[in-house]
């Protein structure tokens, strides 16, 4: 903990002392130094192991910004270019009315595409031509550009497979992350758990179903649970296909955990996280991204035609290249709005702040029930922005005053 930035391990002290945690950790890059690096309680709440310094977790969608960092890389050297047809590198994304989808509009949740109708099993998803045909033939659910709604995990799928496309190796993203990411910039941080992690490493995650949902409508929005309990609609639909992966606890499953699923099973150190993000704040160096590329990392989103209400969500949201951008109901980072991140399922969240520098990760293991600004997260948060940095503050409550 570099001196200066206590208020964050305070916050982070006072999560367990509540009573709100099992195991969690959180870092902190600013001008490319580590600044803070924190972990306590259990890596299993049920065994009592404790949480240690190389502990890894699995992380839900926090795991799409790490991995649109993959596809950032993959920009700045000249494979794919934003504004380019998907199916330009793809031919036959091309069907069922997708031929004019734009990269931009695919990453930033706007292609129709948050449901795959093609039932599934989870051996599929390790098969790329049946996974590739699967998101091929999908028809959208809306015209691309008109809406957006979130692919919580369709989003990766179609990832993997443009950068399987424009690489010239034709690997999938978790390859091309483990290959050109992950091993030169030596973080801990996988898509698709290696057989050589030992599993006395992973945190075991503490879930919750869809029926505990319904008693945590003062969380979570009320239109977003009760589509969520209906099995028909668009929101049920984007998270059970293939059936095993509608269920938390399955996350826990080393066969899960073995699978590229890049959207939501993304599985390492804290640290490993926010070094990422801290060197895309301070130019990307080590990552390589060149200046175009950070410009649109960090440039305003460019919302769908429809408005910004989200078709899967079913609240107002902001997207961006498959990121989260800073907007009225989720202020994160700095006031300037360069932020860019992404959350994920029961409290974990990570993003990049340009006008700090700062590159900020946190992870637990027990799942809360906020869409975003889970409590625990964002008392580090506030910690950090508003008491240490003197930025604006960070907590919805201080937002309303």
């Amino acid at each position: 903990m570099a001196e200066g930035y206590g208020a964050v391990a305070d916050a982070f002290r006072r999560n367990f002392a509540d009573g709100l945690e099992v195991g969690a950790a959180c870092a902190v890059y600013q001008d490319g130094v580590k600044v803070v690096d924190l972990w306590g309680g259990y890596r299993n709440g049920l065994t009592r192991d404790p949480w240690q310094e190389n502990t890894q977790v699995l992380v839900f969608s926090t795991t799409k910004g790490v991995a649109s960092l993959a596809v950032a890389v993959a920009h700045s050297r000249g494979l794919l270019s934003y504004d380019e047809r998907v199916a330009s590198y793809w031919p036959e994304f091309a069907e069922a009315g997708k031929n004019d989808v734009t990269v931009r509009q695919l990453l930033s949740h706007q292609a129709g595409l948050p449901v795959i109708d093609r039932p599934l099993k989870l051996a599929d998803l390790a098969n790329p031509q049946v996974l590739s045909a699967a998101l091929a033939e999908q028809r959208p659910a809306w015209a691309p550009g008109t809406r957006h709604g979130y692919h919580g995990q369709t989003l990766g799928y179609y990832a993997s497979e443009l950068i399987r496309r424009v690489d010239p190796e034709k690997r999938t993203l978790g390859r091309y992350f483990a290959e050109e990411i992950a091993a030169p910039l030596g973080v801990e941080f996988h898509i698709g758990l290696p057989r050589t992690v030992d599993p006395e490493l992973i945190a075991h995650i503490h879930g919750f179903t869809v029926p505990e949902m319904l008693l945590h409508m003062r969380e979570l929005p009320m239109p977003f649970v009760l589509a969520s309990s209906n099995p028909r609609s668009l929101t049920a639909r984007s998270f059970n296909n293939p059936r095993e992966l509608g269920k938390v606890e399955a996350f826990n499953r080393s066969d899960v955990h073995a699978l590229e699923i890049p959207a939501v099973n993304g599985i390492g150190e804290v640290r490993s996280i926010a070094k990422l993000y801290g060197d895309a704040a301070t130019g990307g160096k080590a990552l390589g991204l060149d200046t175009v590329t950070l410009e649109a990392l960090t440039g305003t989103a460019q919302p769908p035609t429809g408005g910004l209400r989200d078709e899967v969500l079913r609240v107002d949201t902001a997207y961006s290249l498959g990121y989260i951008k800073p907007f009225p109901r989720f202020r994160f980072g700095s006031s300037a709005g360069t932020a860019f991140g992404t959350m994920g399922l029961g409290g974990s969240f990570a993003f990049a702040d340009p006008d700090t520098g700062i590159g900020f990760a946190y992870a637990m293991n027990r799942c809360g029930f906020h869409l975003w600004d889970d409590p625990r997260e964002v008392a580090l948060r506030e910690a950090l922005f508003s008491t240490v940095l003197g930025e604006a503050p960070q907590r919805p409550d201080a937002r309303r005053r």
